[in-house]
């Protein structure tokens, strides 16, 4: 695993060699095909670039933490710098929402090299400013134990595809050790960040965050991560960083019947 890790591992934003058979996918690009595909939706990072991003709640979305974080300061982009656009189609989307709140995997660093760790943390999540209706997207759950028969799926934006959901239907999962999940699905720039899915009983499930892509000179290979307790502590640190409603308190008198916002109580006497 490191020896092929250290030899090809390139950047998303790398093409590879490699191109693949266009029979596997299909774009998404009507409310029909997009049934049940709603909550994976387009990241725009101001006019900087796009990544993918998947809702595991209604109001926050997993991605990797390299579409998260500035490079030039490491920092999380500054709210309302990232939108959501879930189950964009053209230029339509099913809901608009700005990125209010980010938390990354403390160990990730921004400008850091390409490593076998830094893959294993490649993680982050983003919390909306309004949550998405379940009558408009149902947020994927993350996947818990083995995968039958290695088979996995993949739907993302990218490259060539920034307009419509691309569903790749099958791919595999090559290798899965140490934290690493190695996989042939066809990545290309802007899937960074797609959930790698896998299948229990009849619905989809996350089993990993796209990281990065290789190519061994004549088919790509995918990275990610294994997520079990690092999406927890991820939703740990939005609760503690939350910014801090503004309440206030308004003391009532025993006996006014009324209140400072202008209640009136009524006596059990109707008088």
């Amino acid at each position: 695993m490191s020896r092929f890790f250290l030899n090809f591992l390139l950047f998303l934003s790398i093409s590879a060699s490699a191109t693949y058979a266009q029979t596997a996918k299909r774009k998404l690009t009507d409310r029909d095909d997009l049934y049940g595909w709603e909550a994976v939706g387009r990241l725009d990072i101001g006019d900087d670039g796009f990544c993918t991003g998947t809702l595991i709640a209604q109001d926050l979305v997993l991605t990797a933490a390299h579409c998260a974080l500035d490079k030039a300061t490491g920092e999380p982009y500054p709210p309302g710098m990232v939108t959501f656009r879930a189950g964009l189609s053209g230029e339509d989307a099913l809901a608009d929402r700005k990125v209010i709140q980010i938390a990354a995997h403390p160990d990730f660093v921004a400008n850091g090299p390409v490593s076998a760790p830094r893959v294993k943390v490649d993680v982050a999540l983003m919390r909306l400013d309004e949550p998405i209706p379940y009558s408009i997207a149902d947020p994927f759950a993350l996947h818990q134990g083995r995968v039958s028969g290695n088979e996995v799926s993949l739907a993302s934006y990218g490259r060539g595809r920034s307009e419509a959901i691309t569903r790749e239907r099958s791919c595999r999962i090559l290798d899965r050790d140490q934290g690493l999940i190695t996989f042939n699905c066809d990545i290309t720039f802007g899937s960074s960040g797609s959930a790698l899915l896998a299948k229990n009983g009849p619905r989809w499930q996350i089993l990993s965050v796209v990281s990065a892509v290789a190519s061994n000179g004549y088919q790509k290979v995918g990275f990610g991560m294994e997520l079990s307790g690092i999406v927890a502590e991820l939703k740990a640190d939005l609760r503690r960083d939350a910014p801090r409603p503004q309440a206030t308190i308004r003391r009532l008198q025993v006996g006014s019947g009324k209140s400072n916002s202008g209640a009136k109580f009524i006596s059990s006497g109707g008088g």
